[in-house]
């Protein structure tokens, strides 16, 4: 061997790596464009489609037919009662300053309509209740003046005047109330906002209902619909699918102040009792008997159930028939007055029970009145009266 060659390097297992050097930049890239096309996917970004079509057409109109009978029915019913439907506004006087004129103020809308050729609108009570005038706009939008011609608060009820011509005035239809059914069909036209009418639809879901007016005496015979009663749309008219009028819109039923699909309407055959009382007089004639009666919390902390007299009016039908009122004996003691306990054999229980037989009859009528008058009963035979 020779000394000047350098011995072989010992045998070992390395293998050398023969793939080509990767660089960090593509890797990188890489997990850019996976992520880019992971989020268009979970985005809703991805396309297979071109975005716009520039040549893009309306669609062909699929022709309609002819419209259904009962579609037909209605608009034709809202067309020809509408016009007799207005708009009023409640009116307030507000001074502008010491030496100015007060001025009238918009202070609440509602809806009316049009009862007679002489301008007479029908409403309800509280719509116009504390107003200092009020104005009604009609169909065509023309706005007149109106005067209160008279009010029934215990069936909150309303008259005004306007003085229209008669070529301007569309009297609504008449139906009558004492033979409606639960489940017919009816129909609600108002006018909220004096801008145009609006008409909902329903049925019947109720019948001999009861509320009670702002003098806290009950409207009886109240009807009760699903046709939805919205703001503005009271003292407007409930029509049957004749067109007739069946009830005059005047409340809602809503715990949360909202419609909650249950509302009420007075009924005509009240309604035409009423405002022709209304427009010959100003004011209604209620039959009565000529008495004065203790509240009911009176009668209760007396322990009884019925109607004290308090008092009876003098040249009273029921003076005539010896009726005692609360008075006080030589001693001086305070005596109770007879107790009604039943009229026409409907048991009287409170006050309220009381006005519900007076409504059930009409000036002139004979009632047999029950009383209690020291633990015995008794029948007094007494004709109502005008109060």
């Amino acid at each position: 061997m020779d000394q000047n060659t350098e011995p072989a390097p010992p045998e070992s297992n390395y293998v050398p790596d023969r793939r080509q050097p990767g660089s960090p930049w593509l890797v990188y890239l890489l997990l850019v464009l996976t992520g880019l096309l992971l989020f268009k996917s979970m985005n809703g970004f991805h396309q297979f489609s071109p975005l716009h079509n520039p040549d893009a057409k309306p669609r062909v109109v699929t022709a309609r037919g002819d419209l259904a009978e009962n579609e037909k029915s209605t608009i034709e019913l809202f067309n020809s009662a509408s016009p007799a439907v207005v708009h009023i506004t409640r009116l307030n006087l507000e001074q502008q300053g010491i030496n100015m004129k007060p001025l009238e103020i918009p202070s609440g809308t509602g809806t009316g309509f049009i009862w007679d050729a002489d301008g007479h609108v029908v409403t309800n009570f509280h719509v116009i209740d504390s107003a200092d005038g009020a104005r009604v706009t009609l169909y065509d939008n023309s706005v007149w003046q109106a005067e209160l011609v008279g009010s029934a608060r215990d069936k909150d009820l309303a008259v005004l005047k306007i003085d229209a011509p008669k070529e301007m005035l569309h009297p609504i239809l008449i139906g009558e109330s004492n033979n409606l059914s639960v489940g017919q069909s009816v129909f609600a036209i108002g006018n909220p906002f004096g801008l145009d009418h609006t008409l909902t639809t329903g049925v019947i879901s109720g019948l001999g209902r009861e509320i009670t007016s702002v003098t806290q005496r009950p409207i009886r015979d109240v009807i009760q619909t699903d046709a939805a009663i919205n703001p503005g749309n009271s003292g407007g008219p409930l029509l049957d699918s004749a067109g007739r009028l069946i009830g005059v819109n005047t409340a809602i039923y809503s715990p949360s102040g909202t419609y909650a699909g249950v509302g009420f309407a007075v009924p005509v055959d009240t309604v035409n009792r009423i405002i022709p009382q209304l427009v010959q007089t100003g004011e209604v004639k209620r039959p009565g008997l000529g008495i004065y009666p203790m509240p009911d919390d009176y009668t209760r902390k007396q322990g009884l159930t019925g109607v004290i007299v308090g008092g009876v009016a003098e040249g009273s039908a029921a003076t005539k028939q010896g009726m005692l009122p609360m008075r006080y004996d030589k001693q001086g003691h305070l005596l109770l007055g007879d107790l009604i306990i039943a009229m026409n054999d409907h048991p009287i229980k409170d006050i309220n029970d009381l006005f519900r037989v007076l409504d059930m009859h009409k000036i002139g009528d004979e009632l047999t009145v029950t009383i209690l008058r020291a633990g015995k009963e008794l029948d007094l035979k007494i004709v109502l009266q005008s109060i």
